[in-house]
């Protein structure tokens, strides 16, 4: 048989393949000792080959459904021990951080949404609070509320694709059918509100893009009533499963103590037994008016972070439910500030037809005073100035603490923008988790910290 050359990429010179080799499932020796690439035929042969010490390293996955192409899991194992796990980050960098540095303050919501897609307006939300506090201004009561209620839809939406997806990797095809379909609910509400189901881009500096359509608590109150009948079923299929319990319990476990030195928060801080939760213990946006539990656990495993959070679904069911008092006492109030030099002065608005307004009422809006359109073109091209400064503003997103550290040099666009990722941090903790345990228990770990790769590589 003819041999082929291979060219050496790393050392530019040429290595002979003959027969019965597999380039691509060599050994290759690094710092490390000898890491070995194995496919199908190669497992059972690699542990007998004279001088292996029976440690294999691996890439795994793609399992969960953010590691499909942009998180690379390498492990060495010991049979089906994991003896260490390293994570490798950066497949999906987007440059959205440095992106909002050439827009103007309010186009970057439209980059910052789009960061960790599953929890799109705590990310709007932490953004505007950073502009608004350097800009010495609070967003009206009525925006506030909104914002409220926007997040906590926003969060029961993340926690279903945890259920979901989370369902799925162990082997629950009816989770993850159950978890999309609940979703859906979330994500038509949200659209009748915003516009969008998802990069909403709703939530601006100095309040809310514009107030809720009509009908809108009619829309909520149906889904309230949707979602309290079908929590309980996660319970019924999830909660008191074996298998489940078996996969879960004791799996993934992070002390009190570990969690703190990985900084982790959110679920995975509070399943260790601290109920740091920063709508409690840094209350923004009207919270402290809310009554909610934190809900926590001493267990510190993965069956512990999935009680959690559909205990948390159900809290946000019920912070939902308040805003529409809320939102009912303040009928008609203004949704942005009254600050000409920050909100736009044409009052356009989407009609619940979806429809914007009509042309007529445009001409008048535009017609009224020349000083008005051209101050209304200005802002929309160049934007406002924000006062020189640096603030960090964090909220409690889905996953943890999701802070912004804004700073601006005077101008119309923002000089820095740094994001606190709380999935980002989190995923530090995969290693401690998964270290000394199975093989198999590495993708109920990966999943529990519920990471999402937008916000890790923003």
């Amino acid at each position: 048989m003819s041999h082929e050359r291979l060219a050496d990429v790393t050392t530019g010179t040429d290595t002979a393949v003959g027969e019965g080799r597999d380039p691509y499932a060599a050994e290759r020796r690094t710092t490390e000792g000898p890491v070995y690439t194995v496919t199908g035929g190669d497992w059972d042969e690699l542990p007998s080959a004279p001088g292996h010490d029976e440690r294999i390293v691996i890439n795994m996955g793609p399992q969960h459904p953010s590691t499909h192409g942009v998180l690379r899991l390498v492990l060495e194992l010991e049979g089906e021990t994991v003896t260490q796990s390293r994570l490798v980050i950066g497949y999906l960098h987007t440059g959205i951080e440095k992106n909002t540095e050439y827009r103007t303050w309010t186009q970057a919501v439209t980059f910052i949404t789009r960061m960790d897609y599953l929890a799109p307006l705590h990310n709007e939300t932490a953004y505007c609070m950073a502009v608004e506090k350097l800009l010495g201004t609070e967003a009206p009561r009525r925006a506030q509320i909104i914002r409220v209620l926007l997040m906590e839809l926003n969060r029961i939406s993340s926690h279903l694709v945890f259920l979901a997806t989370g369902g799925m990797e162990l082997g629950s095809t009816t989770g993850m059918v159950f978890g999309f379909r609940e979703r859906e609910e979330v994500l038509h509400l949200l659209e009748f509100l915003t516009g969008l189901r998802m990069n909403h881009a709703f939530v601006r500096p100095g309040g809310v893009a514009q107030d809720l359509p009509i009908g809108y608590g009619e829309k909520i109150r149906d889904f309230l009533k949707v979602m309290r009948g079908r929590v309980p079923d996660y319970h019924r299929m999830f909660t008191g499963q074996p298998i489940w319990q078996r996969r879960l319990k004791g799996v993934g476990h992070l002390p009190l103590d570990g969690a703190i030195a990985l900084g982790a928060t959110g679920p995975i801080l509070r399943s260790a037994g601290l109920a740091w939760d920063l709508r409690k213990i840094q209350p923004y946006c009207g919270y402290e008016e809310y009554d909610f539990e934190v809900p926590t656990s001493y267990d510190a495993d993965c069956f512990a972070r999935y009680l959690l959070r559909v205990e948390e679904i159900d809290q946000s069911l019920g912070i939902v439910e308040q805003t529409l008092a809320k939102l009912a006492e303040t009928e008609g109030d203004p949704v942005m500030v009254e600050d000409g030099k920050i909100a736009w002065p044409a009052k356009l608005s989407i009609g619940p037809d979806g429809l914007g307004n009509s042309l007529e009422h445009v001409r008048k809006i535009m017609g009224q005073s020349m000083e008005s359109l051209i101050h209304h073109f200005k802002l929309v091209t160049e934007g406002f100035d924000v006062p020189p400064g640096q603030v960090y503003v964090p909220v409690e997103s889905p996953r943890g603490e999701l802070g912004y550290h804004v700073v601006s040099d005077g101008g119309t666009r923002p000089l820095r923008v740094h994001v606190r990722e709380p999935s980002f941090v989190n995923l530090q903790s995969m290693p401690a988790m998964t270290e000394g345990g199975l093989v198999a228990d590495v993708i109920a770990s990966v999943a529990s910290i519920d990471p999402v790769m937008g916000g890790v590589d923003r």
